[in-house]
């Protein structure tokens, strides 16, 4: 209910464009945080997964090495 209230009274100093390129931009902002979270979550889980296939070769080249051996 306050929160309607404040959002009135700053809503009667700008005009009915003003209020809508506020709105554009707040959306935009927010898709592009929302984007953005998403690409360091894709990145954050590719290297994550590095080390692992690293780990993997390492063992798979030992075990190279101790058959030929």
């Amino acid at each position: 209910m306050i929160v309607a209230s404040i959002r009135r009274i700053f809503t009667s100093f700008r005009t009915e464009e003003e209020e809508r390129s506020y709105s554009r931009m707040a959306f935009f902002n927010l898709l592009g945080f929302l984007g953005s979270c998403v690409l360091f979550s894709f990145v954050a889980q590719k290297l994550s997964r590095q080390p692992r296939e690293l780990a993997h070769l390492a063992r798979a080249t030992a075990l190279v090495k101790a058959i030929l051996a």
